[in-house]
């Protein structure tokens, strides 16, 4: 049975030795959505370091309809945040390609884009990017490589959508936070209605390996299998010299 105050514990202790290996004294940045991953990473972040060496970085696409969780996020938590519109650059590389894109060149676009920022956010504010992509996600290849995929840390990518709202109750997020309708953030829909099935059967299939639906799992597979490479290094030529 999945524990959360002792996976609370140990992943603050593991942030820790992590910033003390690789940035002593540095900040974390994370993309703040308002959604339950960016909520608990962030607080997770604030609980390991001290809120005053954690920044949030809200990067809205044009108007976004939920921006107040994100503030609310930031608010609750009490650290620095702030706010870029990624609204002008997007329109700028779609009118500088000499090209229409294709329509998942557009849907990735954003969130590539809002990983450019928040390096940028880092290099000027002597800091490190956390990844906020769960295991639920990455098992499905739900992410978008080099957009939010990326990252020099990751607290959350072998914990379960289930297990991540498990742990934001533990550390004391609003429910508002934790409870959330996922989003995808880029073509409106809910996480669950682009992926065809549900968060607590996929978490289910994936500690147990049972799953009811025998469609299902056939496509869970198949996502599964079709984005590994999106968790594996780039592979590299190693000549015979």
């Amino acid at each position: 049975m999945f524990d959360a105050k002792k996976v609370k514990t140990q992943c603050i202790a593991w942030i820790r030795a992590f910033f003390r290996e690789n940035g002593p004294g540095c900040n974390a940045i994370v993309g703040i959505s308002g959604g339950k991953d960016s909520s608990v990473v962030a607080a997770l972040c604030a609980e390991a370091l001290g809120k005053n060496r954690v920044i949030g970085v809200l990067m809205p696409c044009g108007v976004q309809q939920d921006i107040d969780m994100a503030r609310l996020l930031v608010e609750h938590l009490g650290i620095k945040s702030f706010e870029v519109n990624i609204q002008a650059a997007v329109d700028a590389v779609k009118e500088a390609m000499p090209f229409a894109l294709s329509n998942q060149s557009r849907t990735n676009l954003p969130p590539r884009i809002r990983m450019s920022v928040l390096y940028a956010v880092a290099q000027s504010h002597n800091g490190r990017v956390a990844n906020t992509c769960n295991l639920s996600e990455d098992w499905v290849g739900y992410s978008t490589r080099y957009g939010d995929a990326a990252g020099d840390f990751s607290p959350c990518s072998h914990l379960t959508v289930q297990e991540v709202k498990q742990l934001g109750r533990e550390l004391g997020l609003p429910e508002v936070l934790v409870d959330k309708v996922p989003i995808d953030g880029l073509c409106g829909k809910t996480d669950e209605e682009n992926l065809g099935f549900r968060y607590d059967e996929l978490d289910r299939y994936i500690r147990t390996g049972q799953i009811d639906d025998s469609g299902k799992k056939a496509k869970i597979d198949r996502l599964h299998k079709m984005n590994q490479f999106k968790l594996e290094l780039m592979p590299a030529f190693r000549p015979e010299l």
